[in-house]
């Protein structure tokens, strides 16, 4: 029989209690425990089973589920009698920062103290005990009493030391989304504030803490404040340049996603998936499964799935964008739209299916995301919105730097970058749906009407401050490009700066179909006015179109076997924020 499908249901125990659909991870037990490591912080991509596994963690270790062995009977972890009596042993304390989202950093840094005291509030036994002093006992309430009063940035040490004593055992520290806060403080406007509190919480919970056994933080990303932070062990002075939550943190194993450790405890492997399709009935989803919510890469190994997309597939059998729809992805979404034109055309690139190569740096430096195009690249591999396909290690200039070729990750996620760029022209819907509607018909009048109706009215989302849209007139028309790509992907084959001839064309938009002779071969030079050679917009697109005739452009489309005249040449002419279509 089918088990139930329990969605957002994070609790290993209410989980395993219940019966519920379950994806065995309790391997990963074993190998942070045989690691030894004391410090390690683990990124994956959102909704990939951290939150869960952490909790499972906790159900394990934890002597408050002492005796409670029977929620891991049947799971691979309780095959070894070695871990059938680590069950339940050690004192452990766990914290997510999930939930910690302030405007400000007195906001953000309250969210924490308060996180610290319910944890207080949870051990009040141990005002009981007479492991504690008097003095601790009196510290201890004031505490509760006046949180904000105390150096919070101390209290889980403190709070380590009494339980260290009180169970005679060293304890377990376990961080949920450590870096939710520090996002936040990077949109909002008050990094530097939150990085130096972050710092001393954590060089005291993680580094001068004497009654630490081991301890495990997960993330999305490995966050760093600026570029300093990369040579901060190459100077002198480097630990005061480096304005880093982990410049004090030697101790500290990080696993991203490249990493070889952990690879299949986030997220779910192949045959996890097909096991759960089969238990569900669902065998002949295989395959459709596969391209809507594979290609994830942890490590060496390929095949990872989502495992918020599978679980709501499982209960809804319906694809569509589950893990995609389940946050609002404005950061990329901002970056992209604010982006370059080499931007926009990387991100064209990858949703016609093809690959990117790119330098990556998985320390995600905040401080770069303004101006660092290989910043942003960075960011949504880590995100989980583009897979590695492969990597080349640079040279010893670079250091941590690779190069990689990068892909979408999946169906689900080109469908999610679709969404984004149809949204970018929301305030122009009506006239960008007439503009395309007079492109394939040839109407350059109402072509001339529409577009400029559509420049004015979104050419500001696509401004970026070091280089506004009237000096660069091409940032907005890469951004429409990407848009007329999303709308017309079903009729045509959209390519932009490939070679045909004797040079290289902006667009060109060639019928799946080319029989369909409602459906013409278009091919489109863009040309900023030069008041060296041109007086008028006139002249420039005259310019344009002989620029297409000279370099030859169509030769590609007539190789292929289309007629002559089913090709449609359009010179589009700037001037600032005016444009002229010929």
């Amino acid at each position: 029989m089918a088990k139930v499908i329990s969605i957002g249901n994070q609790s290993f125990e209410s989980m395993r209690e219940r019966d519920n659909f379950y994806v065995d991870k309790t391997s990963v037990i074993k190998e942070w425990w045989e690691n030894e490591d004391i410090v390690t912080l683990i990124t994956r991509p959102r909704r990939f089973g951290k939150t869960l596994n952490m909790n499972m963690l906790e159900c394990f270790f934890s002597n408050q589920y002492k005796d409670r062995g029977d929620l891991f009977e049947g799971l691979d972890i309780w095959k070894e009698e070695k871990y059938r009596k680590l069950q339940g042993t050690y004192p452990v304390i766990f914290l997510s920062f999930a939930g910690i989202k302030g405007n400000t950093f007195e906001m953000s840094k309250k969210q924490i103290g308060d996180k610290i005291v319910e944890l207080y509030e949870s051990n009040r036994f141990l005002l009981k005990s007479e492991c504690i002093s008097d003095t601790e006992k009196k510290r201890y309430i004031s505490f509760l009493e006046r949180p904000m009063d105390e150096d919070v940035s101390y209290k889980l040490n403190e709070m380590s030391n009494y339980l260290s004593r009180y169970y005679g055992k060293k304890v377990i520290i376990l961080l949920d989304e450590y870096d939710t806060p520090m996002q936040e403080a990077y949109v909002s406007g008050y990094w530097k504030e939150l990085v130096a509190f972050t710092r001393s919480l954590f060089n005291a919970t993680f580094k001068t803490n004497p009654y630490l056994e081991r301890a495990i933080m997960t993330g999305i990303t490995r966050i760093e404040y600026s570029a300093y932070a990369k040579f901060a062990k190459q100077t002198s002075n480097g630990s005061a340049l480096a304005e880093t939550i982990f410049s004090d943190l030697n101790n500290l194993v990080v696993v991203t996603t490249t990493s070889n450790q952990y690879e299949t405890a986030f997220g779910f492997t192949e045959e996890e998936v097909f096991n759960a399709l089969d238990e569900q009935g669902l065998s002949d989803k295989k395959q459709e499964v596969k391209s809507w919510y594979d290609g994830f890469t942890f490590g060496d190994s390929r095949d990872i799935y989502n495992p918020w997309s599978i679980i709501n597939y499982l209960k809804y059998k319906k694809f569509t964008t589950y893990w995609a729809d389940s946050s609002s992805n404005g950061l990329i979404n901002n970056l992209i739209q604010k982006g370059s034109p080499y931007i926009k055309t990387m991100l064209e690139t990858l949703i016609r299916g093809e690959k990117i190569n790119v330098i990556i740096d998985e320390q995600i430096v905040f401080s770069e995301l303004d101006y660092s195009e290989d910043a942003v690249w960075s960011l949504m591999l880590a995100s989980g919105y583009l897979k590695v396909i492969s990597s080349e290690e640079l040279n010893l200039v670079r250091e941590s730097e690779n190069e990689y070729e990068l892909a979408i990750t999946n169906r689900e996620i080109l469908f999610m970058f679709r969404k984004m760029i149809l949204r970018w022209f929301t305030p122009a819907k009506r006239e960008t749906n007439e503009f395309i509607k007079a492109l394939i018909n040839g109407d350059v009048e109402s072509m001339n009407a529409y577009m400029n109706k559509v420049t004015l009215k979104t050419i500001s989302y696509f401004d970026s401050g070091n280089s506004p849209s009237d000096e660069e007139p091409e940032r907005f028309f890469h951004g429409l490009v990407l848009g007329l790509m999303v709308d017309q992907t079903e009729n045509y084959i959209i390519t932009s700066n490939r070679e045909s001839g004797y040079g290289r064309y902006d667009i060109m938009l060639e019928p799946i179909d080319k029989s369909n002779e409602n459906l013409p071969c278009i091919v489109i030079e863009f040309k900023v006015i030069n008041p060296k050679k041109e007086k008028t917009l006139e002249e420039t697109v005259e310019a344009a179109l002989k620029q297409i005739e000279d370099k030859g452009y169509d030769a590609e489309l007539v190789k292929r076997g289309v007629k002559k005249e089913n090709i449609h040449h359009y010179g589009f002419a700037f001037k600032g924020k005016n444009v002229l279509i010929g």
